[in-house]
């Protein structure tokens, strides 16, 4: 499943003429990536498919989406890259192995993997809640043309906003993919993919509304409200002129 860190703000939206809603587009991966599949998987089975090669064709599903996603926009982000490769590694271990239990625990791996990459991310030059977050909120909480590049190179506390952003995506998805490895391999197998749809809202209804908070808490939306500080070479043109005048 793809999620995209930051959708959700707690300061009043002053989003662009032409932006789509972050809650619709929310909406949107939600049907295709979860209720989608899994509608797919008990319809099948109840026209008598087996369980693995219903898994097989319901799994299909959002990697379809994710290449019809890249044919529209030209490009791969990381984050997409990075599932689509996920995915397509688990599908071929499992169609290779033919093991139901581990095609059922494939978004749980998939998940807790995507959650060790937040985790290095944290000290790169650029967390993955920062990429995640810009296109959806940088427009639409910034005044005066104050660029977010502009912000993480003069605010510390800015980009330790961001850093502890990314370590709270990376617990949350860690967490989650551990609950899904062990319902896969523990319950009913019939009972785990209706089980994981309902975990997706739940973690990320959890996930929305602690980085909302957070960033309230932070002061994210101080930073976005305010004007550049002038850069040091500028500030020393100006003397000069300030002299002569």
């Amino acid at each position: 499943m793809r999620v995209t860190p930051g959708t959700v703000d707690a300061a009043p939206s002053r989003s662009p003429a032409g932006a789509a809603p972050s809650g619709r587009r929310t909406a949107v991966v939600l049907l295709i990536d979860v209720a989608l599949p899994i509608g797919t998987y008990y319809g099948l089975r109840a026209a008598g498919v087996s369980v693995f090669l219903a898994l097989v064709i319901s799994a299909v599903v959002p990697l379809v989406s994710a290449l019809v996603q890249f044919r529209r926009e030209r490009r791969w982000d990381g984050m997409a890259a990075f599932v689509a490769a996920i995915m397509l590694a688990g599908m071929a271990a499992s169609l290779v192995s033919g093991s139901t239990r581990f095609l059922l625990a494939k978004d749980g791996w998939l998940t807790g993997a995507a959650g060790l990459w937040f985790l290095a991310s944290i000290r790169a030059s650029r967390p993955l809640a920062f990429h995640g977050a810009r296109p959806f909120l940088e427009g639409r909480f910034r005044s005066g043309g104050i660029s977010w590049d502009v912000l993480w190179e003069q605010e510390p506390r800015f980009r330790h906003i961001w850093r502890v952003s990314t370590a709270i995506w990376a617990a949350a998805m860690i967490l989650d993919g551990a609950a899904r490895v062990v319902m896969a391999y523990s319950l009913p197998v019939d009972l785990v993919p209706a089980l994981g749809g309902l975990l997706w809202p739940v973690t990320l209804v959890l996930l929305q509304v602690v980085t909302g908070v957070y960033y309230q808490v932070a002061g994210l939306w101080g930073f976005t409200s305010r004007s550049p500080r002038p850069a040091a070479n500028d500030e020393s043109a100006a003397a000069p002129a300030a002299e002569s005048g």
